[in-house]
């Protein structure tokens, strides 16, 4: 190995390192709990650590530039220098079998964060009582759907990403005979009732929003509060122009149109996962200590009943008791409508179990390498006492 070789070798296995790139994750950890209370811990997240670099956006641009080390870039260099250091400085010897397997499990600890962030899908489901649902919906990510209703059957949905909305421009889809185009968006907004005489003047010219104008909100954070978008959208057929519509997660109601004798539905909703098995709100507890308003425990008793027909179950989620079932996880997370309403986390997480097995093997290494020097300092005291007694 030539000195180029051994002294990047060096780097990548170098104690130094491992103490740098610790230093560095403090602070990371350190700015984004406080940043926490501005960005919420979605954004806090994304920004922080499930980034290669945190982006500072220069004020009044929409130019970002790198500003400090992202969780995955240090994750990923001390991945690395665990590894380096596993092969290139320890030997296999039965004396340091315990730090390796203490090591081996950091190392499964740090795949298991970045196998996290790569695949895990977090979402809720709001179940009223006796409601049944197919599917959970995303906290933080929406779309604009277009239904096609016109089949009894099965419905054609066709959705857009809020993204694709948001770049404001002209939307053809393979499976629509028409044209979106995205007149004006507003990532987080409130509708107001268009009155009689002055003030602003609708824009839609069909469906709800000929009553309605959108007034722009500031963007929330808040972990207990959600950005509402809208959106004024222009369906362009062949013949011309069809109309604009208001589309909002403000409208209760489904705004539907018909183009070519078929019936459409227009809405902005939050993303949905559809399951192949349905969950149906049995009954919802809230339960509290007597003469008290303390909440003493939550839980929601559900039906899953899978679409073959081959399994039909109730189950009873509780605080630390949650339902595994297909992959998910649903954890109680909330409740709502005088208690009639139940909020289900749901979790996807295909590698979940590598935390579990990284903090077993780190255990039994520690365990295993205290039993070592303990057993070393036991011969050498029983030697040094055989060696007092026979002077």
């Amino acid at each position: 190995m030539n000195a180029t070789l051994r002294s990047f070798r060096d780097f990548f296995c170098s104690l130094q390192l491992t103490v740098w790139l610790l230093i560095l994750s403090m602070i990371l950890v350190f700015v984004a709990t406080l940043d926490q209370v501005n960005l919420g811990i979605w954004a806090v997240q994304a920004k922080y650590f499930r980034s290669f670099a945190v982006l500072w956006q220069i004020p009044d641009s929409n130019v970002s530039i790198p500003v400090f080390p992202g969780g995955y870039f240090i994750g990923g260099l001390l991945l690395i220098n665990l590894v380096a250091a596993h092969i290139y400085r320890f030997s296999l010897t039965w004396k340091k079998s315990g730090i390796q397997l203490a090591h081996a499990g950091l190392i499964l600890l740090l795949l298991g964060e970045l196998f996290t962030g790569l695949m895990s899908k977090e979402s809720f489901l709001r179940l009223d009582t006796g409601e049944t649902k197919h599917y959970s919906e995303s906290f933080s990510e929406n779309e604009l759907v277009l239904i096609d209703h016109s089949d009894p059957k099965t419905d054609l949905v066709v959705a857009i990403p809020e993204g694709a909305v948001a770049d404001k421009k002209s939307i053809q889809h393979k499976d629509l005979p028409f044209r979106v185009d995205v007149k004006e968006y507003y990532p987080n907004s409130n509708l107001q009732r268009v009155g009689p005489f002055a003030g602003p003047r609708p824009v839609a010219t069909q469906g709800f929003g000929t009553g309605l104008v959108i007034l722009p909100e500031k963007m929330t954070y808040k972990p207990n509060e959600r950005n509402i978008p809208s959106a004024y959208i222009e369906i362009v057929a062949p013949e011309g122009s069809q109309g604009v519509w208001l589309a909002s997660q403000m409208l209760q109601q489904p705004q539907t149109f018909q183009y070519a004798g078929k019936t459409w539905e227009i809405a902005f909703r939050q993303v949905r996962t559809y399951k192949p098995f349905a969950l149906t709100l049995l009954k919802f507890s809230h339960d509290k200590y007597p003469g008290t308003e303390i909440p003493k425990n939550f839980s929601s008793r559900v039906r899953v009943k899978s679409d073959d027909g081959k399994e039909d179950r109730e189950v009873l989620i509780f605080m630390n008791n949650p339902l595994r079932h297909g992959g998910y996880t649903f954890y109680q997370a909330g409740f709502d409508n005088n208690d009639t309403t139940t909020v289900l986390q749901v979790v996807r997480n295909p590698s979940w179990l590598l935390p579990y097995i990284a903090c077993v093997m780190m255990g039994f290494g520690l365990c295993i390498q205290f039993g070592i020097t303990l057993a070393g300092f036991i011969r050498k005291r029983s030697a040094a006492n055989a060696a007092a007694a026979r002077a």
